[in-house]
């Protein structure tokens, strides 16, 4: 396990050390983060949402 900051509330989130980029996770503060993985090290941000488009 890796612990990694929330972006939203700066608290301690737990993400298994073999978590792949895109990987979402979500923490208790209620916010979807995204694993991110730049130069070998793993960090977090706010997850994109993704709205319906209606078949547009």
């Amino acid at each position: 396990m890796v612990l990694l900051k929330c972006p939203v509330c700066n608290g301690e989130v737990q993400v298994e050390d073999d978590a792949l980029p895109g990987e979402v996770v979500e923490h208790e503060c209620g916010a979807q983060l995204e694993v991110v993985k730049e130069d070998g090290k793993m960090s977090l941000r706010l997850a994109e949402q993704i709205g319906e488009d209606w078949g547009e």
